[in-house]
């Protein structure tokens, strides 16, 4: 993959979000999405769709679990998308650990909103290229 660094201002605008989401403030991670937004629906598959999609998709995770995201590396691919590389732990209402482990966010921003987001998973990525029997 012939990856590129991340501009300033959406580097920024994706740290802006993953604080608001660690914060579970609802308003400010709305502001950064664009309101046909596709956003992946993590718990379930599929997307979820427009601002009101997303508030009752994550309204929905935060009464069940407790995710918090840190962004770790962020990289842009030939096609523009950004890849953000994130540590993910996510807990039970009781502060009992459920999953850690790191996942890309892959986010597609136009006129510095966030279009469309998709999760991938690199080790079942790094399993399926390459490896033809």
């Amino acid at each position: 993959m012939n990856e590129q660094p991340t501009s300033a201002a959406v580097r920024e605008l994706l740290l802006r979000g993953y604080t608001a989401f660690n914060a579970r403030d609802i308003v400010t991670l709305l502001s950064i999405m664009h309101p046909e937004v596709e956003w992946a629906n993590g718990m379930e598959g599929g997307y979820v769709h427009g601002h009101d999609g997303v508030r009752a998709y994550w309204t929905h995770q935060w009464s069940l679990i407790n995710p918090f995201v840190e962004p770790q590396a962020f990289m842009t691919e030939p096609d523009g998308r950004t890849v953000v590389e994130v540590h993910q732990r996510v807990l039970d209402k009781d502060g009992n650990r459920l999953l850690e482990g790191t996942v890309q966010h892959v986010y597609q921003v136009r006129n510095e909103l966030i279009q469309h987001m998709e999760i991938r998973n690199p080790t079942e990525d790094a399993n399926s290229q390459g490896h033809s029997d």
